[in-house]
């Protein structure tokens, strides 16, 4: 597979889809066996405000209401305490503070001179609680990455695509700069030499050729293996929201999306896990399993998907029973992977290690 260029594996999906699914399936297989792993997080949004305006995206506000406080988070951070979360997500929009004066009399009260400055406050506090913080920030410059790197277990920017393509006027990206792939490479590539454990991701139905989510996959392929930092990639199906320019844009078929989470697990290498929101794909988990996926992702006893407000997580034991049912099991884990914790610094590592501790306890008395 590693020799196959991306008009071998278009060739593959056009020609022999069967053939592609069953090398992905006995891919999955042999790296993960039955194992289907996800994360019990709490989801954060510090703030709706941001400097991009994507065609599909429902959580951008210009509402200056939408931001997080110390004291509130706090009270959340108490909240995954108490229900036996590990990961707190933290997103936002990114870079509010360029376009918004609110953003930047909010920070300026909160005594920081950005977001990403005060998210990593943010962290801190986390940590004080012995929660693993996973920040999701957009674009973060290479001085923002060493920052980050001391308060999160790790850090995401979604690709999404390639294809500067989608960036022309009508099409989905026309309004964000933040969604340059350019820049986006950029603050994936620094994640890899700073050596943080990275997810990223593609978005599919967009508007993407074929070729292009095959290119796009190939460009994470190559950054995984020239740092070995990527430790998931997230096929993420677009989901059409209300009062977004693309809410009458039909979402991707089933196919598309399966095909996509195929291709991914033979084009990446076989440490890096594919992830699908089961949310988004609560009628073809199982599907997708059999088309190579094997995590997914963050579920949350105590909050809502606030990218996708309108599609709610399963419940965690409904997940694991149809998992059961198909002869699978569902296992938790961290927001970094073991293979990633030694580019941990000490003080997260050892929050990871209690983590790990208090499982086996709990187990041995099980």
């Amino acid at each position: 597979m590693n020799k196959m260029n991306s008009e071998d594996f278009l060739h593959l999906l056009n020609n022999d889809p069967t053939e592609l699914v069953r090398k992905a399936g006995i891919k999955r297989e042999r790296k993960h066996g039955k194992q289907i792993t996800f994360s019990r997080n709490i989801f954060v949004p510090v703030t709706h405000q941001c400097r991009n305006r994507c065609g599909y995206c429902s959580f951008v506000s210009d509402d200056s209401n939408s931001w997080i406080f110390p004291d509130a988070f706090d009270q959340l951070l108490l909240i995954a305490k108490n229900n036996n979360c590990k990961e707190v997500l933290l997103t936002l929009g990114e870079k509010p503070e360029e376009k918004y004066q609110t953003a930047k009399d909010i920070l300026r009260k909160l005594e920081f001179q950005t977001t990403i400055e005060y998210v990593n406050y943010l962290c801190e506090q986390a940590l004080e609680f012995h929660l693993l913080p996973h920040s999701n920030l957009g674009l973060v410059s290479y001085k923002e990455l060493q920052m980050l790197k001391q308060t999160n277990a790790s850090l995401g920017l979604m690709l999404e695509t390639s294809s500067i393509r989608l960036m022309n006027e009508g099409e989905a990206h026309h309004h964000s700069p933040g969604k340059n792939p350019c820049l986006r490479i950029e603050t994936i590539e620094n994640a890899g030499k700073l050596n943080i454990p990275f997810t990223t991701g593609i978005l599919i139905g967009i508007g993407e050729t074929w070729m292009e989510r095959i290119e796009s996959i190939k460009v994470i392929a190559d950054l995984a293996k020239k740092y070995n930092h990527i430790q998931e990639v997230i096929i993420q199906n677009f989901n059409p929201q209300k009062s977004t320019p693309m809410a009458n844009y039909p979402p991707p078929k089933e196919e598309d999306i399966l095909f996509s989470i195929a291709l991914a697990k033979l084009i990446l290498p076989d440490e890096v896990s594919i992830q699908i929101p089961p949310n988004l794909n609560r009628d073809r988990v199982i599907a997708a399993i059999n088309h190579g996926a094997n995590d997914l992702g963050g579920i949350s006893p105590v909050s809502i998907d606030y990218i996708n407000p309108n599609l709610v997580w399963q419940e965690e034991l409904d997940l694991s029973e149809e998992l059961h049912q198909a002869g699978f099991s569902l296992v938790e884990r961290l927001p970094v992977y073991p293979q990633y914790e030694k580019y941990l610094n000490t003080r997260i590592r050892e929050i990871v290690e209690e983590f790990k501790a208090n499982e086996e306890v709990s187990t041995s008395k099980d």
